[in-house]
């Protein structure tokens, strides 16, 4: 329902004008915009924890320059950190689609 499109646009809100494309398979992607790097994952094909621990999680989490999105945060909402901005996109007849902001 659009996650990887508000990826894209969120991209280019940071600056990035390369080509964007779903990590459904390879569950990473990274861009760098500028001083900042865009970590784009996908957890909808992840069957275990220890497959997004082997990417790097924490580094990636812990990086000064980095923003972490994730697709199907949700599969392993245990491994988002407090405070994370967790949005949910939606189908919504009267516009298209909408995002909604969800509690932790």
């Amino acid at each position: 329902a659009g996650k990887t499109e508000f990826v894209k646009g969120f991209a280019a809100g940071m600056g990035y004008d390369g080509l964007v494309t779903s990590p459904t398979f390879t569950l990473l992607h990274e861009y760098a915009a500028g001083k900042r790097v865009l970590y784009h994952l996908d957890f909808y094909r992840v069957e275990g924890e220890q497959e997004i621990l082997a990417l790097g999680w924490d580094d990636l989490l812990e990086d000064p320059a980095g923003v972490v999105v994730v697709e199907w945060a949700s599969k392993f909402a245990v491994l988002l950190p407090p405070g994370a901005l967790r949005l949910r996109l939606d189908l919504a007849p009267e516009c298209g689609r909408r995002i909604l902001r969800q509690a932790p």
